[in-house]
C-alpha cells in the first residue's frame, strides 16, 4: 500500500514538473519570436554632425544590446520635421525619439529654462556635474507630467554671437541688430536685456534670413556655426560664451509604455553609456569648425571681459519665477 502511494506521488510530480516545463517553453516562445521593434528617432542636425552620430552609437548600443530586438531609425537633418513640431510628435507618441536642445523643450517644461540662463555654468565640467548628479535626475522626472522621458544628455558646446553687420566686442555693439532666437521666451529675454531685437525663427530657416536680410545675426555654437554654412553669411562672430544650453535626448512616455521595463531600462542606459562618445565627437568637431571658420577668414572676436555682459543679465534673473531661483542657487552649488 506504502509502495502504491509512493509510485502515485512520483507520477503526481513528474506530471506537475512536465507541465512547469510545458509552461515555461510556452511562456518563452513568444520572447523568441517576437516581432521586432522598430522606433524613431528625429534629430535636426545633419548626418555627420556629433549630436548625429551620438544619437547613432545609442541606437547601435540599443540594436547590439537587444541582439536585433528593438532598432532605432534615426533620422537627421529635421527629415521627421522642425524641433517644435517633432517634440509635440513625441509628445503625443506619433515619433518614439529626438533629440534636441532643451530651450524649444522649455516651452513644454518651464523648469528647463533654468538650464538656458547666461553665464550660469563656471566650465564645462560643472554643467556635466550638473546634469549627471541628483539635479539632472529632478530635470528628467519633471519631464513625465509631460508626456517625455529623459534619457539622456549630449553635448552643447558654448553659444556665441555672429552677425552680418560688424564687429561686437561689447553688449551696446548688439545695439538694433535682429538676432536670431530659438523659440523661448528666456532666448527672447536675453538677446532684448542686450539691446538687440530678438527674432524667433526656425533653425532651417536661418542662413535665408541672413542671406536676405530678415535677420542680422543669430547665435550657437561652432560647429553650428560652421555646418550650416552660417559663416559664409554672417562673417563677424563674437566669443562670448554666452550659455551652454544642454542637448537632450527625449522619449515618448507612450512608445516607453509599450516596452518591458526591463528594455525600458536597457535603453536608458544605452543613452547615457552614449555620452562619452558624443563628447569626444563634439571636442574634436569643434577645432575643425573653427579651424575652417579662421581659415576663411572671418572676424572672431574674443570677450576677456564679461562682467559688463553678466551686469546686463541681471534683469533676466531677477525676474524669474521662484523655482527656477531656487535652482539656480543649487546648480551654484553643486562644486
Amino acid at each position: 500500500m506504502k509502495a502504491r502511494k509512493v509510485v502515485i506521488a512520483i507520477m503526481v510530480l513528474l506530471a506537475a514538473a512536465s507541465m512547469a516545463y510545458a509552461n515555461g517553453q510556452k511562456e518563452a516562445a513568444p520572447a523568441a519570436d517576437a516581432k521586432p521593434v522598430v522606433l524613431r528617432l528625429a534629430e535636426t542636425h545633419p548626418a555627420d554632425y556629433p549630436t548625429t552620430l551620438g544619437d547613432i552609437r545609442f541606437a547601435d548600443l540599443v540594436k547590439e544590446r537587444t541582439k536585433g530586438r528593438i532598432t532605432i531609425e534615426v533620422y537627421p537633418a529635421s527629415q521627421l520635421g522642425q524641433e517644435k513640431a517633432v517634440i509635440e510628435q513625441v509628445q503625443f507618441g506619433a515619433i518614439d525619439f529626438t533629440r534636441v536642445s532643451v530651450s524649444p523643450l522649455a516651452a513644454f517644461v518651464p523648469v528647463f529654462n533654468a538650464l538656458q540662463l547666461p553665464y550660469l555654468y563656471r566650465s564645462e565640467e560643472h554643467m556635466w556635474n550638473v546634469l549627471l548628479g541628483p539635479i539632472g535626475k529632478e530635470l528628467f522626472a519633471s519631464l513625465e507630467p509631460s508626456g517625455f522621458v529623459g534619457i539622456g544628455w549630449f553635448e552643447p558646446g558654448a553659444r556665441n554671437f555672429y552677425n552680418s553687420k560688424r564687429v561686437v566686442s561689447k553688449p551696446s555693439d548688439l545695439a538694433g541688430l535682429k538676432i536670431r532666437v530659438q523659440e523661448s521666451e528666456l532666448m527672447v529675454g536675453m538677446v532684448q536685456g542686450l539691446g538687440a531685437v530678438a527674432t524667433p525663427m526656425a533653425y532651417g530657416e536661418v542662413y535665408s534670413g541672413l542671406q536676405t536680410g530678415v535677420i542680422d545675426g543669430a547665435e550657437n555654437n561652432w560647429p553650428s556655426y560652421e555646418s550650416t554654412s552660417h559663416y559664409e553669411v554672417a562673417k563677424f562672430f563674437t566669443l562670448d560664451g554666452h550659455t551652454r544650453v544642454p542637448e537632450i535626448i527625449i522619449a515618448s512616455k507612450i512608445s516607453m509604455s509599450r516596452l518591458s521595463e526591463a528594455d525600458q531600462a536597457l535603453i536608458k542606459q544605452a543613452a547615457l553609456d552614449a555620452i562619452p562618445y558624443q563628447r569626444q565627437l563634439w571636442a574634436e568637431r569643434e577645432k575643425a569648425s573653427e579651424a575652417k571658420v579662421r581659415a576663411a577668414g572671418n572676424t572672431i572676436t574674443v570677450i576677456t571681459d564679461k562682467a559688463p555682459w553678466q551686469a546686463a543679465m541681471k534683469g533676466l534673473y531677477d525676474k524669474q519665477p521662484t523655482s527656477i531661483q531656487y535652482l539656480i542657487k543649487r546648480i551654484g552649488e553643486v562644486k
